[in-house]
């Protein structure tokens, strides 16, 4: 296997109408990667959805697997797993993108792709990867499967937001094909469509101690920073101030910055940088920004 993917066929495995299925090669082929001579003592698959994973045991003859769903009445959220394993598949919902209460036929208090915040679903999808992890027993692997959205013109990474539990052993691409949103004509041409998924192989390397990696969001303002240049200061300003301003315009702006808290000429500063730099250009006493030369 290499780091990045491509079944352009689904296969032979599970409800090909159930939408938001991968591929049954996909699963097969990360159980014969990481178990090249020997079956997964416990194959576990969460989210099993139409039963991709079910035929893939099927045919591998691994008879003990356990394929847990809202479908088959397995709520991730307060449910137990069942079993330990070393070998934990999941496929959860990208979010509200696609909307499985629509597949199944009915309404599930508890369905990831309910509709919610993405802070709320990010909180939620963390909760079943840690209980994922937790079943796990040591050496015991969990790979998942995720993929990337774009909702409202904004990117959501979900690998990115989501906590990581383990050690990750693996990063592989998946191309995607006959993907739901080929059939849409953008009219912006800066659009990009996403065309991959992302599988995650995170492995379970200790029994009591284990790893988890967060990622935060922090909200800064150029204002309070001291090493940025004087030169992107002035251009913030200028684009504050609708792109022309005097130096004393700039000046009373930039006084109240922290880089300017230990500089006892500031006015000089500011207009030793407006002189030096081809982005600003002068007419009378008023400057302007020009990126263009």
């Amino acid at each position: 296997m290499q780091s990045v993917i491509s079944y352009k066929e689904r296969g032979k495995y599970g409800n090909s109408n159930y939408r938001g299925n991968c591929s049954g090669y996909v699963i097969k082929d990360l159980i014969e990667q990481f178990y090249p001579s020997s079956k997964p003592r416990k194959f576990v698959e969460i989210f099993s959805g139409g039963g991709t994973g079910f035929d893939v045991a099927k045919e591998l003859n691994i008879q003990n697997s356990v394929h847990l769903d809202l479908n088959n009445g397995w709520d991730a959220l307060i449910d137990e797993i069942p079993t330990g394993s070393d070998f934990v598949f999941s496929h959860p919902p990208y979010w509200d993108i696609v909307k499985y209460e629509k597949q199944r036929g009915e309404y599930k208090k508890n369905d990831l792709s309910n509709n919610m915040s993405y802070e709320e679903f990010i909180r939620k999808l963390d909760i079943v990867n840690e209980k994922i992890y937790h079943s796990l027993i040591t050496g015991g692997r969990h790979i998942t499967l995720i993929g990337d959205i774009r909702k409202n013109g904004k990117y959501y990474s979900i690998l990115k937001d989501m906590k990581w539990f383990g050690e990750l052993e693996s990063h592989i691409i998946k191309i995607q094909h006959n993907c739901f949103s080929d059939k849409k004509i953008y009219s912006n041409n800066s659009f990009i469509a996403i065309k991959h998924e992302h599988i995650l192989v995170f492995k379970k390397n200790k029994i009591w101690i284990f790893n988890t990696k967060v990622t935060n969001t922090i909200k800064e303002n150029i204002m309070n920073l001291t090493e940025i240049t004087w030169r992107d200061l002035i251009q913030a300003t200028l684009e504050f101030l609708n792109n022309k301003a005097s130096v004393e315009q700039i000046y009373n702006i930039l006084k109240e910055s922290k880089k300017a808290q230990n500089n006892n000429f500031v006015r000089e500063k500011i207009r030793q940088t407006l002189n030096s730099n081809s982005n600003f250009k002068k007419n009378g006493d008023v400057w302007y920004l020009c990126i263009e030369v």
